[in-house]
């Protein structure tokens, strides 16, 4: 069966089910880059919430 991904550019917020296993980027200012595995749990970043950008696949 095959499995649709999400695609390039979707957000998720801290504390959401991640859609995708990919690199996320924050979106905004201070950014990072964290891998993140679908299913996990979106991570706060910098000790607070943040939206997540999904830039490449796993």
């Amino acid at each position: 069966m095959y499995n649709m991904r999400q695609p390039i550019g979707t957000t998720a917020s801290t504390g959401q089910s991640c859609p995708e296993s990919g690199v996320w980027r924050v979106v905004g200012s201070p950014t990072t880059t964290a891998p993140i595995a679908k299913g996990n749990t979106m991570p706060p970043y910098g000790g607070k919430g943040v939206t997540w950008r999904l830039e490449v696949y796993a």
